[in-house]
């Protein structure tokens, strides 16, 4: 029997096809994730001068031109604070908590199409993935309350994990109507099915739905009920200090602008331009979904701006008693006009 004689060149042949296709996915992510961070870190200044302009204020002025740079000063200034860590808590839960909120936020992006071609992973149930993403950040949101042993967060905790279960189940029943339309799981197609006529012509209604629906997701005003200071002191994350709180703050943001672009794909043509003119066609599609997603953010700034908070009882009962029902009418309804258009019935 021969002698067997390993030597690690032999996986230079195998090690050499995987590594270009690694790297490239590893450049992939890198490019998405070092903008959105630097999005969201801006997203913060352009609220707080978008809001001091609608209050008549200033807004942020001091720190660099037009207060440019405040974004970098928060940035430090969290860093550079003490990471206060409840003697009583479970200190692995504490601080894995706001990592998992983050991460998810992100890990979603994996799937949105930026243009045609440009997405990291262009699989056929990118909407089952996404769904289930943006889902798993509720685990970070209810860890964090219950691991820092404090009744005051646990509460906020569980008023943040029954919201963004109520509206969740609109957002996924608005969705299947969505993909009733187009026929297919995956978001480069739900965007090309809307190259004559966007989503949000003949689905208005929906989308109303869907957008207050993302607000409540995004524990946004007026529905940002986890955080009402008045009653839970600061929800959920009342314990954390320093770069601990920093990941929630920048998870939330996130999750924002990944609501916005879920807006854009499925009722308002992704990367598509809003008419198919010789004009607006030579204009890059990520630069039409780009200014989507600003649109968006506009509206849930301006909300936020203009709207006071809701009620816990109030919140509820839109989302179980009115969302709810028109969300499962319109399920119903387009899926019969489906079936009649196609003359199955």
């Amino acid at each position: 029997m021969a002698p067997f004689n390993f030597s690690f060149l032999d996986l230079f042949p195998y090690i050499s096809s995987i590594v270009p296709a690694v790297l490239w996915i590893v450049i992939k992510c890198v490019a998405i994730i070092l903008p959105l961070i630097l999005t969201v870190a801006y997203l913060t200044y352009a609220e707080r001068k978008i809001i001091g302009a609608m209050q008549l204020r200033i807004g942020p002025n001091m720190v660099g031109w037009f207060g440019l740079l405040q974004p970098i000063a928060d940035a430090i200034k969290l860093l550079h604070k003490e990471t206060i860590i409840p003697a009583a808590s479970n200190k692995v839960l504490f601080l894995t908590a706001p990592l998992i909120t983050f991460c998810f936020s992100l890990a979603a992006w994996a799937v949105i199409p930026f243009d045609e071609g440009l997405v990291i992973a262009n699989i056929n149930v990118g909407t089952l993935y996404l769904l289930a993403t943006s889902s798993l950040t509720v685990y970070g949101i209810i860890l964090a309350g219950w691991a820092s042993n404090s009744k005051y967060a646990f509460l906020g905790s569980l008023r943040s994990a029954a919201q963004m279960i109520s509206y969740e189940v609109s957002i996924g029943l608005i969705i299947i109507t969505v993909l009733i339309n187009v026929g297919s799981l995956n978001l480069s197609e739900i965007v090309l099915a809307q190259h004559e006529t966007w989503f949000v012509v003949y689905l208005l209604p929906i989308w109303v739905v869907f957008f207050i629906s993302s607000l409540a997701e995004a524990n946004r005003t007026p529905f940002d009920l986890p955080e009402a200071e008045a009653e839970l002191v600061a929800g959920y994350h009342v314990e954390y200090s320093s770069f601990s709180f920093a990941l929630f703050f920048l998870g939330e943001y996130a999750n924002m602008i990944l609501l916005s672009a879920m807006n854009v794909i499925l009722f308002f043509g992704g990367w598509l331009p809003p008419f198919n003119t010789p004009l607006f066609q030579t204009i890059p599609g990520y630069v039409w979904f780009a200014l989507k997603i600003s649109f968006f953010l506009f509206l849930f700034i301006w909300v936020r701006a203009s709207l006071p908070r809701y009620r816990y009882d109030q919140l509820m009962r839109l989302g179980w008693k009115i969302f709810l029902p028109i969300s499962l009418i319109s399920v119903v309804l387009v899926a019969f006009f489906k079936l009649l258009r196609l003359g199955n019935i």
